[in-house]
Parts: C-alpha cells; structure tokens; sequence
C-alpha cells in the first residue's frame, strides 16, 4: 500500500432492543446510526474500524440482533473484542461469520489478523459479571508468544479496559488487575505501536510500556470529566467522538481524536488579501 492506512475506532455503543433508550435518556440506536454514515462518507473513508468493546448494554441475544445489521452498513472490514457489558456465547452467535473470532466462548475471545499494513491483536479483558479489567496469566503468555512471531511487524492491540488509574474515581474503584505484568510484555515488544482501549468514554492517552495507551471517547454518551476520588458515576452528552489512527511506514503512526455530528464551517483562514482580519 503506497498511501496511509486508517484505521477508525469506535467505543461504547451499548446499543439496547426495543428502540429503549441507554439509561432512559441516550439514543444509542441513532447515535450509531450517525457514527456509520459519518465513516462511510469520509474522504478518505477509513480502510478498517476497530470497536473497543461495551457493544450492547446487558449482553442479550436481542441487542446483538439490532447491532449486527448496523455494523454491516460499514463499508469496509470491522474488527471486535467485547467489553463489561458484553457477554462472549451471544456476542460470537451474532458475529459468527467474523472469521477472525475464536471459534468457542468457552475462553476469552483473542484473536490475531495478519491481513493489514498494521497487524491486529483483539484481546478480552473481561471479567465475566464484573467491571473491571483483566488479562489471564494464559492471555499474557499468548500476547507474548504471538508478539514474538513478527517482531518487525507495526502492531495494535485492541482490548476494552484501560491499564491504568484514569483519575476519574466511579471509574477506577475495579482497576485493571494485573496491568504491570501486561505493561511488563509490552515493553519486550517496541514494534507495538499503540492499545487502543475504550471503557472510559473520554478521550485519554497513557505512555505504557514504551508505547502508548489511547481511551476511545464514546459513540453516544460520555462519562463526565470529574477527578474526585469520590466522583459519582454521572454521564454527560457532550460530543460524541472516535479516534482515527493514520498510519504511514515513513511516518509512523499518528491518532487523531475526531466527532459525530455537523458543525458550523468550514471557514477560510485566508482570503484574497491574505490573513483574514
């Protein structure tokens, strides 16, 4: 590939059934609705989306169905790994023609693709019934072990949860159990470029590891910007947001944080005269 390659990351769809609104106010349908037609109509249109996790809100076979459809309008290849609020048997019913997946949800869903100028590496931070994040001592030898067949290889790693204290209290009392020994591989591996992580609906970045750890902002709704150890657990419906990841094997790899929606502009910074005053 002669040009960049782009990569769009989505988070935090928690798309419900019924046409319910995500906690009595956010219509999280209509907002993905607009997260799709937004990526199809960009110029240039992103090669790849990666979805950080938190798909649907209970984890119901229902809201899988509502979800796949609208996944399916994106023009180009889309890539998953489950957040808290999934649940791994009805996520892979729904998306079993996702040949990247794990054949079976009686594990974590990792996965690898090989196929794309930056390679992928889908990892399952999930507890299942619980909030936080966690990798298994298991995933971690996995991680290290595919880490190590392409060590020349740019790569991502895609994983729901955070590895580390965002600051913001409701949101960090289940940290990312064992996040030394995960930032402990990755710091053997210089070739990974970025974690692409969602969980946190607000845009942050962390160096981990050597490389750096991004925060996906939410598709719809995002958590509220409170760095209190006792800040509550509050959303807000500030700009929905993704994160777009320009790569180019000169350049390396550039993230951009863009949003959903139509604004005023664009306006000229110049005109006929020059600087415009």
């Amino acid at each position: 590939m002669n040009r960049p390659f782009l990569v769009a990351q989505i988070s935090d769809l928690h798309l419900k059934a019924g046409n319910r609104l995500t906690y009595g106010v956010v219509d999280t349908l209509g907002a993905l609705r607009r997260a799709v037609d937004h990526l199809n109509a960009s110029d240039p249109r992103p090669d790849i989306v990666v979805v950080s996790g938190d798909l649907v809100d209970f984890g119901r076979a229902d809201e899988y169905a509502v979800l796949r459809p609208e996944l399916a309008r994106l023009q180009m290849p889309c890539y998953l790994v489950p957040g808290n609020h999934d649940s791994r048997a009805p996520l892979l019913d729904a998306f079993r023609d996702h040949a990247y997946l794990p054949a079976s949800a009686e594990g974590p869903l990792d996965w690898v693709v090989d196929e794309h100028p930056l390679r992928l590496i889908g990892l399952d931070s999930t507890i299942p019934g619980g909030h936080g994040g966690q990798l298994l001592d298991s995933q971690l030898q996995w991680l290290d072990e595919q880490l190590a067949l392409r060590p020349a290889a740019p790569t991502l790693l895609i994983l729901h949860h955070p590895p580390f204290v965002s600051g913001i209290g409701h949101m960090d009392r289940e940290a990312f159990i064992n996040a030394s020994a995960l930032e402990r591989v990755v710091a053997r591996h210089p070739h990974v470029e970025r974690l692409l992580c969602g969980h946190l609906h607000r845009p942050m970045q962390r160096r981990f590891g050597g490389s750096v750890s991004c925060v996906c902002p939410g598709t719809s709704h995002q958590i509220v910007l409170d760095l209190q150890d006792a800040a509550p657990a509050h959303f807000n419906l500030e700009p929905a947001g993704y994160l777009l990841h320009r790569w180019d094997e000169q350049q390396g790899l550039i993230s951009h944080n863009g949003v959903f929606g139509d604004y005023p502009g664009p306006y000229p910074f110049y005109d006929a005269h020059g600087l415009i005053d």
